[in-house]
């Protein structure tokens, strides 16, 4: 196996508690961890779209548990830690969507804050928990709308109700980290990451989701913002940082309990209408527009510096942006030919890792 900074013999057998394991990134992270040979106990909310990526790669299958629950309930969440006996949390349970929002301010908070809040709280009262690894977003910084990437030591802010609910989260556990965790010798580290795409994302108002979504009904999409750019990566890239903090933090390296930015090279930080051209060149039925209504406010520019994730950690992107986009794509429309998606999910992860080999999973 190539090294990426990975130990599998860490992994297998490894208790996690994995939040969110219903949705499109906490899917992908539920079935790496699979892979790797983890009893994975996942907690959220069902699927939230239909199809959803939970269903359609039958993810249930591969799990030690799944309990359907919020985590704004602190008593159920606790009782759930509790009966995994992990090792690890890893928290990714979110409202995740900007314009959602706008519609549902006081949720968002909520869940965000109360609901990260909650887990490490619950976290701190067991037994085995020995690292957490906190997931926020690109978006928790105060956007200044400049051409610098955001350092992990830049002002947290956040213009809509997301943003600020995700900057709110990082304040929560860095004091958590401060007042309780340390003493009790769990180490936690809070990651943001960029737009993450890839196979089985059906989530409402995010680009590649609605693109294929028209493509899928003969519409012609509308884009909002065709000039913003964002810091685009495969959802794998992130996720590979995450696997990688909580084992730096299960080793007692207390220095990696920090913030860290795993976002994409320089080169991948392209506008939406860069990435609409693209995924147009692939899918040659595909027609676009420029939506002309007001629309709530979203940051035009954002981008991330992932140099401390490199020097610190040894983490570094592996797929580009067009690789990324082709990754999805082939998914998708191995979805629509009704392929096996469980196999195909494997082996996209293994090619990321470097062990795929003639069509066979290593």
């Amino acid at each position: 196996m190539e090294n990426l900074g990975l130990n599998p013999k860490f992994w297998e057998k490894k208790s996690v508690f994995l939040t969110g394991h219903t949705g499109f990134k906490g899917g992908w992270m539920a079935h790496w961890l699979s892979q790797l040979g983890s009893n994975v106990y996942g907690y959220g909310l069902g699927p939230p779209s239909e199809p959803s990526f939970f269903k359609e790669t039958n993810l249930r299958e591969r799990l030690a548990a799944s309990t359907i629950g919020d985590i704004r309930d602190l008593h159920q969440m606790s009782n759930a830690i509790k009966r995994s006996k992990a090792d690890i949390v890893i928290h990714m349970a979110a409202q995740p969507l900007v314009r959602e929002s706008y519609n549902t301010p006081t949720e968002t908070f909520a869940t965000n804050v109360m609901g990260t809040v909650n887990l490490l709280e619950a976290a701190r009262h067991t037994d085995n928990v020995k690292a957490i690894v906190s997931i926020t977003t690109d978006k928790c910084y105060k956007n200044m709308e400049w051409l610098w990437p955001y350092r992990e030591t830049d002002t947290l802010g956040g213009h809509d109700p997301y943003s600020a609910s995700k900057a709110c989260a990082e304040l929560a556990v860095a004091a958590y980290r401060s007042s309780f965790l340390t003493e009790n010798k769990i180490h936690v580290s809070s990651a943001r990451a960029g737009n993450v795409i890839g196979g089985g994302d059906w989530a409402a108002d995010r680009l590649i989701p609605d693109f294929l979504r028209a493509i899928d009904a003969g519409e012609t999409l509308n884009i909002r913002s065709p000039n913003a750019l964002r810091p685009w990566q495969h959802v794998l890239e992130p996720i590979l940082g995450y696997l990688m903090l909580a084992e730096r933090l299960c080793e007692k390296k207390e220095v990696f309990a920090d913030a860290w930015n795993f976002g994409p090279n320089d080169e991948d930080m392209k506008s939406v209408g860069w990435i609409v051209g693209q995924l147009c060149s692939r899918i040659p039925e595909a027609s676009w527009r420029t939506e002309t209504k007001q629309q709530p406010h979203e940051a035009v520019l954002l981008k991330l510096d992932n140099s401390k994730a490199k020097v610190d950690l040894g983490w570094s992107p592996r797929w580009n942006i067009e690789t990324a986009l082709t990754k999805t794509v082939e998914w998708h429309q191995a979805w629509k030919e009704k392929e096996d998606l469980d196999k195909l999910t494997s082996m996209q992860i293994s090619e990321f890792q470097g062990t795929h080999n003639e069509g066979r999973l290593q």
